[in-house]
């Protein structure tokens, strides 16, 4: 059997971002819902490709693709840079949601023509690194010059919000738009309705989320604790639509929804999907049983990825949202829009084109990998007892967790009542955070809550005491652009 055609190479090349016009009146369009992880699914499929399944399995999945062609007739494109860049767009499908599922996940409201969601996926040229830019859907843009699909009316170019390109001229308006706005030409194109989203979810079993406070939205009814959670479909659809949990608004929905598509591709490379032909085609053909794209995203260009990116991790992904200069910037007849920092903006999308990595990329270690913990270990005030025979095994237990970063008192004390088997951590509830970081360092150890023991947490030395693990409070968006690795933002 023949191997698949490999992609083109694409010629290097750098546009600068074009210039923004100064905004005219337009009509502000009603705020609707945002979805957010529609397009998850799509990028699903892609990862699932990745894990190296044979052409015979990969056969036939593009037949239930529903087939547009976004990039008819236009002209004066960006010129090519390396690797490959596909749109994702996530549009609104509440119209064939259950009224069931309507009221469990607070799915109310008409359905619209438009989209919530737009983001920019590049695959690195030699497909060991997937940059996910998320671009907000109230971008101040300038539309290109169209004919209305809907009532047929011609356009001059004029300025909008983002998310109005879809509605106004459907998929080509919209790659128009973003290619317009970033100066990066668009390979593929990939739109996904919600409706499928769940299905996707609960097929790879859920995905694991780690919340480092409690998060509740009464909007979509979301409602987490702190800690670790298995999220099935419906719960994940709340997880990426909540936008009421923080003061961050779109900007923290957006990074939730940039560390659910990491904690997929987590479940997807280590959950045992990419090595059961009968489980993947299950949950690729639920993720493209949405899906619409351009006529060149078939089999060929999956089995071609599969080929190329076997060994895709979390830490092969990256991710980032445009740079922001202005959250809301006022524009006549539309309304609060997200303005870009301009600069900052066009030097991330030339990096884009020009194949570099957008995240800090770590340095080589020597032994394990640390431990990512939600408090940093030298916020974390410790106090050791000896809860053995062993002489001189608290003070050595204080000098490791000292090591580790942990504010130990540096007097170890003997621990009263009978040895004990395995090491215990006592906590102050409201220290519950600190109390699972220094948990992580003790591999094995007890939690147990001790209301009113305060600020300083007890570690009681137990005999299955092996060793302090490395860890490392979970790095902070970083760099140039504020990208975080896929690796950085998955639970431990």
């Amino acid at each position: 059997m023949p191997p698949p055609p490999r992609t083109p190479r694409p010629r290097p090349a750098a546009r600068p971002v074009p210039a923004r016009r100064r905004p005219s009146g337009k009509r502000r369009r009603p705020r609707r819902p945002r979805w957010g992880m529609r397009m998850a699914t799509t990028l699903s499929v892609v990862v699932l490709a990745a894990g190296g399944i044979g052409h015979a399995v990969v056969t036939g999945l593009d037949t239930g693709i529903t087939r547009v062609d976004p990039f008819k007739d236009m002209k004066n494109r960006p010129q090519a840079g390396n690797g490959m860049n596909v749109l994702l767009v996530g549009t609104d499908g509440r119209d064939r949601i259950t009224p069931e599922e309507r009221a469990k996940y607070r799915l109310g409201g008409a359905p619209c023509h438009c989209t919530d969601t737009v983001m920019i996926v590049h695959i690195s040229e030699d497909r060991e690194r997937a940059s996910v830019v998320s671009l907000p859907r109230d971008s101040y843009a300038e539309m290109p010059e169209h004919t209305d699909l809907t009532t047929g009316r011609h356009h001059h170019a004029h300025p909008v919000k983002l998310n109005a390109a879809y509605a106004e001229g459907g998929p080509g308006l919209t790659v128009r738009t973003v290619e317009s706005m970033t100066g990066v030409k668009i390979d593929h194109y990939l739109e996904v309705d919600f409706t499928s989203f769940m299905k996707t979810v609960d097929a790879v079993g859920g995905v694991q989320i780690c919340t480092a406070k409690p998060m509740k939205d009464t909007y979509t009814g979301l409602d987490l604790p702190a800690g670790p959670h298995e999220l099935d479909g419906g719960q994940a659809l709340q997880y990426v639509r909540s936008r009421h949990v923080d003061g961050a608004a779109d900007l923290g929905r957006m990074q939730r929804q940039q560390k659910f598509l990491a904690a997929l591709i987590d479940r997807l490379t280590s959950g045992g999907v990419l090595l059961n032909p009968v489980r993947f085609r299950e949950v690729a053909t639920t993720a493209l049983s949405s899906v619409r794209a351009d006529q060149g995203f078939g089999t060929d260009q999956m089995l071609a990825l599969s080929k190329a990116m076997r060994g895709f991790t979390p830490a092969s992904s990256e991710f980032v949202s445009v740079p922001i200069g202005d959250m809301s910037f006022p524009v006549k007849g539309i309304g609060s829009t997200v303005k870009w920092d301009a600069n900052k903006a066009q030097k991330l999308f030339e990096s884009l084109r020009e194949d570099r990595p957008l995240a800090p990329q770590p340095a080589a270690a020597k032994g394990p990998r640390p431990v990512d913990v939600g408090v940093a270990p030298k916020t974390i005030r410790v106090q050791v007892y000896n809860g053995t025979r062993t002489d001189g095994l608290g003070g050595r237990v204080d000098a490791a967790l000292r090591a580790s970063g942990f504010d130990t008192t540096r007097e170890p004390r003997t621990g009263s009542g009978q040895e004990r088997g395995r090491t215990l951590v006592e906590f102050d509830p409201r220290w519950d955070r600190s109390a699972r970081s220094l948990a992580a360092a003790l591999p094995g150890a007890e939690l147990r809550p001790v209301p009113g023991q305060g600020g300083t947490l007890r570690v009681t030395v137990g005999a299955d005491y092996k060793g302090v693990a490395a860890v490392r409070a979970r790095e902070a968006q970083s760099g140039q652009f504020e990208a975080v690795r896929g690796d950085q933002v998955v639970c431990p």
